[in-house]
């Protein structure tokens, strides 16, 4: 773990990324080729249910430079420039999509020991301004995230969270959507030579009233297969296996079913990503 306490999305990542990382009911395949000069070209095909979505993006990096163009099949441009340590514990990152002339943003982020900042604007006459922050250190923080429409005059996004971290365990809570649902997670590394750990989050809504759990669990079965599964209350199952079969290059298969309706056609989904 990095010095300091991150930026506000870390908290709650470890728990998320153990119960929807790498989920999909979908079909997914990625290639990544390098050009002689460093150029990393990546092709991605996703398959879902009779939708057929592609895209090509390339990456080059220059120094504490990178710039990344990606094009989809709805002959969308996506461009990100983002410049690393200009100043020590500073990033900035420039975006647009062409053709949203709207859609152009600039962000900073800066980390230190004890604070985690983040703040972007639109490049519009009326933009979004964001801001989000954390203070607090290696073991304990406290953040928010806020988004500001300067068209409406008011906030479109109102979150706080609070991260508890200790050597094998993480805890976070989150107040999101302005207050109407509060979520808790918690990861716990049970063995870190198999890579075992377990997960759970529960999300309370004030508005409905309404309750969700999800539980899951990770084990390695060996250094080049992952094994996750995840239960919630409303009897919907998942399982997951990854396997490394050549260096930086993933099989995944993963499923869903609804066990309180057995009688449904289980939810799969298959991604392949190639690496050299």
């Amino acid at each position: 773990m990095g010095k300091g306490p991150g930026l506000y999305s870390v908290i709650g990542k470890k728990s998320r990324d153990i119960l929807y990382k790498d989920y999909q009911a979908d079909h997914k395949f990625t290639v990544t080729t390098y050009t002689s000069n460093g150029v990393a070209i990546t092709s991605t095909g996703i398959k879902k249910g009779e939708l057929l979505l592609a895209d090509v993006s390339t990456e080059l990096k220059n120094n504490n430079i990178t710039t990344n163009v990606k094009v989809d099949t709805k002959s969308n441009l996506f461009a990100t420039v983002t410049v690393d340590e200009p100043a020590p514990g500073l990033k900035t990152i420039f975006s647009f999509i062409v053709p949203d002339q709207r859609s152009g943003k600039v962000e900073l982020q800066y980390q230190h020991e004890y604070a985690g900042i983040s703040t972007s604007i639109g490049l519009n006459a009326n933009p979004l301004v964001n801001f989000s922050g954390v203070v607090g250190n290696n073991c304990v923080s406290v953040g928010t995230d806020l988004s500001f429409d300067t068209a409406s005059g008011n906030f479109t996004k109102l979150n706080a969270g609070l991260n508890f971290t200790h050597s094998d365990l993480i805890a976070s809570l989150t107040l999101n959507d302005k207050g109407d649902t509060l979520n808790a997670s918690y990861y716990h590394i049970v063995s870190p030579l198999t890579n075992t750990a377990v997960g759970a989050e529960l999300t309370h809504s004030f508005s409905s009233n309404e309750n969700t759990l999800t539980i899951g669990t990770q084990h390695a079965l060996d250094p080049l297969t992952t094994v996750r599964t995840r239960l919630n209350n409303y009897g919907r199952a998942s399982a997951l296996i990854q396997h490394e079969w050549r260096p930086k290059s993933l099989f995944t298969i993963s499923g869903e079913l609804d066990t309180r309706a057995i009688e449904k056609s289980a939810k799969v989904g298959l991604a392949l990503a190639l690496k050299p």
